[in-house]
């Protein structure tokens, strides 16, 4: 689809070096491979390749317009655009060529260190409830009304978001969700894009150093932007940083939490559990009034459900909508519980550093388990540090860890496993290490004891095990079915 460079441009600051802007654009690309004729080329200055130094290479199959933030010479007859900022340009000039399709839904933006996914999750239960046409992007990829598409990032590229918003137009979608990341934010992929609803679950330290944030105060700073880009902030009032978080914020702000001045308030929390299933139980009061019983476990998914109900309530969805939703709530990977045996539980969980290993397994121990039994191993190719703070944290709160693989990458899965027995050792923890994980996984379920809870740590929703420099297809659910067909003899559902 055509579209002028001027009116590509309208929200953008820029200079014309050369050229004009009587053009018309078929498309705005960011990669020089796939440039082709009478497209505009944005040169973006990443941490590896440097955008610029492909404008030959994109005039040559047939860029009319060249997007640039740096000093350049081009002598063939091309239009030259200057900006201070190529990656917010790409993101305005996205918008533009697809017609700012999310001012044409309800938008969500949920920004926080954990419960994005699950939030968002959580909301995309209640819209299926209400009969809602709805479409996700986040961690686990990107949905739209059903189908499903796999994503790099939390928070794709400006481009390929814009893109996905066009779709779910295209679709008649009426409400977009969205994880907003902070890397996300200080990379531009959300500029320009105005949220009706802005969430905020938490902060805590995480994503920082050389190709992150450089400290946690830039870390808090990138996630606070997105009150200012919304017109309904929904804040997590128990967080001790929230006051921080909207201190600029030009959006209603709404909270939630514990207190009794919170917006939207939980009291009386219980944990339940149910023959191998575990839940939480809570009555609300403020923007929405009732019992509410939210079908995962943990303190932690009381507050992702409170700013799922409020956002949903606000959005005046029908409260019966909500509640059926929020018991019935069922996350890939986050705390997925997965029917085994009525005597002990089995959950996968995505946590995969020691915040959110520490999070998880606290949980757990106010269930009041027989004994935690963790299967977990650490990435290749990654901060050393995470092992030796993993293997601790682990061996504190379990009763027995198994030490297994998780994405060895281009490292050998035993040296992984000796940098973990490091922090291990500074625990009195029991520990066993079976180095393949169906193995580590069928030895778990195969010794679980009456009232036990299983956790495997750290794939979560991931459909694949990445070693060898290649990632080879696995599922932990799949992995799971395989252990209890050879203990039990019988088939689960995954």
């Amino acid at each position: 689809m055509g579209i002028t460079l001027e009116k590509l441009l309208e929200k953008v600051d820029y200079k014309v070096v050369k050229g004009t802007l009587d053009l018309s654009i078929n498309d705005v690309i960011y990669d020089s491979r796939k440039v082709s004729k009478d497209v505009a080329f944005v040169c973006m200055s990443g941490a590896v390749v440097d955008g610029h130094k492909f404008i030959s290479d994109a005039i040559s199959k047939g860029a009319s317009a060249i997007i640039v933030e740096k000093d350049v010479e081009i002598e063939e007859p091309v239009t030259v655009i200057c900006v201070s900022s190529t990656r917010k340009a790409l993101a305005l000039m996205s918008a533009a060529y697809f017609g700012y399709p999310a001012t044409k839904m309800t938008t969500i933006g949920i920004t926080g260190t954990k419960g994005k996914t699950t939030t968002s999750h959580m909301i995309r239960t209640v819209l299926e409830r209400a009969e809602k046409k709805y479409g996700i992007i986040g961690t686990i990829g990107t949905f739209i009304n059903g189908k499903k598409w796999e994503t790099e990032n939390t928070t794709p590229e400006s481009y390929e978001l814009q893109k996905f918003f066009h779709q779910m137009v295209e679709e008649n979608t009426e409400y977009m969700v969205m994880e907003v990341s902070s890397q996300g934010i200080k990379l531009d992929r959300t500029a320009g894009i105005h949220f009706n609803y802005g969430i905020f679950e938490n902060i805590s330290p995480d994503h920082i150093g050389p190709t992150e944030h450089k400290d946690f105060a830039e870390y808090l700073e990138c996630k606070s932007r997105l009150f200012s880009q919304c017109d309904v902030g929904i804040v997590n009032g128990d967080d001790e940083h929230w006051k921080e978080i909207v201190a600029k914020a030009t959006c209603q702000v709404k909270t939630f939490g514990t207190s009794q001045s919170a917006d939207f308030c939980a009291t009386n929390i219980e944990h339940v559990t149910q023959g191998g299933d575990l839940s939480m139980k809570f009555h609300a009061k403020g923007l929405l009034e009732g019992d509410i019983i939210v079908g995962l476990p943990g303190r932690f998914n009381i507050y992702n459900a409170m700013s799922c109900a409020a956002v949903c309530a606000l959005m005046g969805l029908p409260k019966e909508d909500i509640l059926h939703a929020l018991e019935h709530v069922h996350v890939q990977g986050r705390v997925e519980s997965m029917t085994v045996s009525d005597d002990f539980s089995v959950l996968i969980d995505y946590a995969h550093n020691e915040v959110s290993s520490r999070s998880i397994l606290t949980t757990l121990r106010e269930y009041k388990p027989n004994r935690i039994v963790s299967v977990f191993g650490c990435g290749g190719n990654r901060a050393k540090m995470r092992r030796y703070t993993m293997g601790e944290a682990i061996g504190e709160l379990s009763d027995l860890s198994i030490i297994t693989e998780d994405n060895s990458r281009l490292e050998n899965v035993m040296d992984i496993i000796e940098d973990i027995k490091v922090g291990m050792h500074k625990t009195s923890g029991k520990y066993v290490v079976i180095p393949n994980r169906q193995e580590a996984i069928t030895y778990a379920i195969a010794h679980a004891q009456k009232g036990d809870m299983i956790i495997l740590l750290g794939k979560g929703h991931e459909e694949y095990m990445d070693y060898d420099g290649k990632k080879h297809p696995y599922s932990e659910r799949q992995a799971v079915a395989n252990a209890v067909k050879e203990i039990f003899g019988k088939d689960i559902n995954i």
